[in-house]
C-alpha cells in the first residue's frame, strides 16, 4: 500500500467531514478545534487521532471502516521509535527503551552515567589507533543510531554530529567518545 494509502486516507479524512482543517506545516496532520478538539497524523497506512470528546473519536473511526480493513490499537505506546507515555499532566514522548537498548547492545547497561556528552580532553601522548573493519562498521553504524537519537536529544546534537565527520577513518579515541557519549543519556534516559 505506501504511498497510496496515504493519498488514500487523506482523501477519506477530507470526505468525512470539512470541519478539519489540513496543517499548513504538515499535509499529513489534521485539526479541528471547536468545543471538541481533535487531531489526526496520519503516516503511510498509521493514524494516531488524538481527542477531547469520545463521541467524535467513535464518528471518525466508524466511517473509514467501512472502506478500509482498520484495526483499534487503543492507547498509543509506541510510533516509529519514540515512546509515548501517558499520565494526567499530558502526553510525553522518551527514547528510553532505545537509549537502553543502544547500551545493551554495546555491553554497557551497567556502566555508570556521565555529566557532560563529551569526553575531556585527551594528552598528547595519547595515540589513536586505527579501527579494524568490523569496529569500523559497528561504529558507523552506532553513530547512525546515535544520529537518530538527537531528534529528542538536542543535547547530544553537537557530540554526534562532530563524531559523525569520522565515519571514513575512524579511531580508538572516536570509539571511546561514542561510547562516552552514550554513558551521558544514560543519566536520564527518560527524556
Amino acid at each position: 500500500m505506501g504511498y497510496y494509502s496515504s493519498r488514500a486516507w487523506v482523501r477519506l479524512i477530507i470526505t468525512i467531514s470539512n470541519h478539519y482543517i489540513c496543517s499548513s506545516k504538515d499535509h499529513s496532520l489534521f485539526l479541528h478545534h471547536n468545543s471538541t478538539y481533535i487531531t489526526i497524523l496520519i503516516y503511510v497506512d498509521d493514524i494516531i487521532i488524538a481527542r477531547n470528546h469520545a463521541e467524535e473519536i467513535q464518528r471518525v473511526t466508524t466511517l473509514p471502516h467501512s472502506t478500509f480493513r482498520i484495526k483499534n490499537l487503543d492507547d498509543l505506546m509506541y510510533f516509529h521509535g519514540p515512546e509515548v507515555a501517558h499520565n494526567s499532566s499530558g502526553i510525553h514522548l522518551c527514547q528510553h527503551k532505545y537509549i537502553l537498548s543502544l547500551l545493551h547492545g554495546i555491553g554497557m547497561l551497567d556502566n555508570s552515567p556521565v555529566p557532560t556528552p563529551t569526553v575531556p580532553k585527551y594528552t598528547s601522548a595519547t595515540i589513536p589507533q586505527p579501527l579494524n573493519d568490523a569496529s569500523s562498521t559497528s561504529y558507523r553504524r552506532l553513530i547512525g543510531k546515535l544520529i537518530y537519537l538527537t531528534t529528542m536529544r538536542p543535547d547530544i546534537i553537537f557530540t554526534a554530529h562532530h563524531l559523525s565527520q569520522f565515519l571514513s577513518t575512524p579511531t580508538n579515541l572516536h570509539q571511546q567518545a561514542t561510547h562516552h557519549m552514550l554513558q551521558y543519556p544514560k543519566g536520564s534516559p527518560g527524556s
